[in-house]
């Protein structure tokens, strides 16, 4: 049952502004039906609605509704990500020490995904470790390889040089020698053989012993031959072939150390690389466990000082959320506002200012406050803080609603006050000794000039007045009236109407017709009534931008002729 009136409560209180506003603009419709039917009849003061202008003590001010909050205080919220669960919270209203345990929130999948996450940091410390061995590895290697290739290319080099100035010219003068020695044998062997023919043709020496001679001298000349074959052999095949193999062992040699740079550097490369990817992974995953366990510690929060314990939702006003009060079991949401720990008895009034008042109210206005708990006491203030923009909240809920959420700060210590308390907070414009004034509805503006309808006697005939501010109730008039006069309460609100036809109509007017004073319409063309007039306006509202293009451009031809005329 309580809670059918706490709900009846929201909706009364969420809803009456809307009630309220529906059935003032019925009145004023009725109001207005009335006059229209009471057409243009005489009538007596009697008849209507009257005011007689009053003069005395008025007070300009703008009354809201708001609550009562602790103007220094901590606000300790829920740091978890995502959603969680109240195990534990301490009692509202108790005072607790710097310290003590304040909420205590489900860590249950928190220590699960702990676990897991010390396994994968395990994984990745092995896998960064290991990557750091195949770094260490990968550099021996390449500098193993770099070393071999560079010993074998200098090997090839020492193997060229080494045939080009020894083995190849240690060959040619071998085979240049054994020439020498072939040719110097053919002649001692020719000489011998002419010796022995002489001796053979004197009979000195036997057949046998001339064919021996013969036979050594043939030898000789087949051996100067045989040198002089090797040293051709040498020059033209043997040692073109063996120049070309070395200096093509030293080509090769430099492309393979060549490739060998290469390919060791592609290897430390990827390597590093590697250890980079494993060392960055390795960092993750740590840093994965470290916002675990900072998660973990914040599922308990402490106190940070001695103060009361209020719950967020008891202190805020924000009755359109429909806020699950907080209590153990409930889920609650990153971000979200818990306990509020004041830490000074100093207090304030939250409250929200209409858009219609913010040009009146201003910072440092005098405040009275009253408190719904506390009947009969006032408490004094002052404006401290205006916010620049309207409430979001509130314009979600309500698009054309617009409030500013404003300060005022409570004067003393106001230790009898507590958090949460439903306050009305009555921001003192203008206070004036000595005034006179007449009910906001009596005023209403004729050409843009205040005007009231006074009773001369006969009738109500208008008059303009000089006005101040407004209590939303009864206004100020500065100069036009004087005490005892009598003001029309419900006056004609078609000639405010009328006044302002004129202007419509120049708004609407094509921006490139030239500025000229209107001319007096023909004898023959009477002027539009108001009726006509709010029509043709109507019509101009309905058409397309298309349609109002093609009248601007026949306004402009039927207008051509005139200015030609007049020209």
């Amino acid at each position: 049952m309580v809670q059918i009136n706490k709900e009846k409560l929201l909706f009364l209180r969420t809803k009456l502004p809307f009630l309220t506003a529906i059935i003032v603009l019925l009145l004023i419709g009725i109001a207005v039906v009335a006059f229209k039917r009471s057409g243009s009849k005489d009538v007596s003061a009697d008849d209507v609605s009257k005011f007689t202008v009053r003069r005395g003590p008025l007070r300009i001010s703008v009354t809201e509704s708001g609550t009562i909050q602790a103007r220094e205080q901590i606000i300790l919220k829920c740091e978890v990500e995502g959603k969680t669960t109240i195990l534990f919270i301490v009692d509202e209203g108790t005072h607790v020490k710097q310290g003590d345990l304040l909420v205590e929130l489900d860590s249950s999948n928190l220590l699960d995904e702990r676990i897991d996450q010390q396994i994968r940091v395990q994984n990745a410390e092995a896998a960064f470790i290991r990557a750091r061995e195949n770094l260490a590895v990968a550099e021996n290697q390449a500098k193993s390889d770099i070393d071999l290739a560079e010993l074998t290319l200098d090997f090839a080099k020492q193997d060229l040089k080494k045939y080009v100035e020894g083995e190849y010219l240690n060959e040619r003068k071998e085979a240049e020698s054994r020439i020498t020695l072939a040719k110097e044998e053919l002649q001692t062997a020719e000489e011998k053989l002419n010796w022995s023919r002489k001796l053979f043709e004197r009979e000195y020496i036997s057949q046998r012993e001339l064919q021996i001679d013969e036979l050594a001298e043939h030898r000789t000349k087949l051996d100067l031959e045989l040198s002089e074959n090797a040293l051709r052999l040498l020059e033209d095949f043997s040692h073109p072939r063996k120049l070309a193999k070395l200096e093509s062992d030293v080509k090769q040699a430099e492309m393979a150390l060549e490739r060998t740079n290469r390919k060791a550097k592609a290897d430390v490369v990827q390597a590093e690389a590697d250890l980079r990817a494993k060392d960055s992974e390795y960092k993750r995953q740590q840093d994965k466990l470290t916002k675990l366990e900072d998660q973990i510690k914040k599922t308990k929060i402490y106190a940070p000082a001695d103060g009361l314990v209020i719950y967020a939702t008891s202190a805020k006003s924000e009755f359109w959320r429909n806020a699950e009060p907080l209590d153990e079991g409930r889920e609650v949401r990153e971000r979200e506002e818990l306990i509020y720990l004041p830490t000074a008895t100093a207090v304030k009034a939250q409250v929200k200012v209409h858009e219609t008042s913010l040009q009146k109210v201003s910072v440092g206005l005098p405040v009275r406050v009253t408190v719904d708990a506390m009947p009969g006491s006032v408490f004094t203030g002052y404006v401290a803080k205006i916010a620049p923009l309207p409430d979001a909240q509130m314009i979600w809920q309500n698009p054309d609603l617009k409030v500013y959420n404003t300060e005022i700060y409570l004067e003393g210590e106001g230790s009898e006050l507590r958090s949460g308390m439903s306050c009305r907070a009555e921001i003192i414009i203008e206070e004036h000794n000595d005034a006179a004034y007449v009910p906001v509805q009596a005023v209403l503006r004729v050409a843009g000039a205040p005007t009231v309808y006074l009773w001369n006697g006969s009738a109500f005939e208008p008059k303009k007045v000089e006005v101040g501010l407004d209590n939303n109730t009864m206004i100020r008039i500065i100069d036009g009236l004087k005490a005892g006069d009598i003001v029309q309460l419900t006056p004609p609100l078609a000639s405010a109407t009328v006044e302002t036809e004129a202007s419509d109509l120049e708004k609407i007017r094509p921006p490139d017709v030239d500025e000229q004073p209107p001319a007096a319409p023909p004898a023959d063309k009477p002027q539009l009534t108001p009726q006509q007039s709010q029509k043709m306006r109507e019509n101009l509202e309905k058409m397309t931008p298309e349609e109002r293009e093609k009248l601007r451009k026949k306004w402009m031809e039927q207008k051509a002729p005139q200015s030609e005329q007049s020209k």
